[in-house]
């Protein structure tokens, strides 16, 4: 599963994104990470949860938040769902071809690995491609 959030500023993508992973701590077996640029979660994400400030890691493209999320995977094959807040934020390029690119390729890891994904995208619902539309 990879399932995008989408919408404006102060739509309410990242509490739905916290209410998420605070319920998934209790349904999901495995592990439950949730990735960040900031320390702004801290306080809302149940410490069961894995919280990764990106930030700490100098994670700059889409290039290197592959790598990451691969690091990630590669140093615990138990992760069952990782969550990423803002998008834009963590792979600092906005430009919505490259986020469509990057959801493919999520995709194609989740089938490889079985991780669930859960992403926010600070932008309007309109402005969606096709390819980022069928995550909704």
């Amino acid at each position: 599963m990879i399932k995008v959030i989408m919408g404006l500023k102060g739509s309410g993508k990242t509490q739905q994104l916290v209410d998420m992973v605070n319920a998934s701590i209790e349904k999901e077996k495995g592990s439950v990470i949730c990735i960040e640029r900031g320390k702004r979660l801290t306080y809302n994400i149940n410490y069961k949860a894995r919280l990764i400030d990106i930030s700490n890691y100098s994670v700059d493209s889409y290039a290197m938040l592959k790598g990451f999320i691969s690091g990630l995977y590669a140093g615990n094959y138990d992760i069952e769902h990782i969550y990423l807040d803002s998008l834009y934020k963590l792979s600092s390029d906005d430009c919505l071809v490259a986020a469509e690119d990057f959801l493919d390729w999520l995709e194609k890891f989740r089938d490889a690995n079985g991780v669930k994904f859960t992403v926010t995208i600070s932008a309007a619902v309109e402005d969606a491609s096709e390819g980022i539309k069928k995550y909704f």
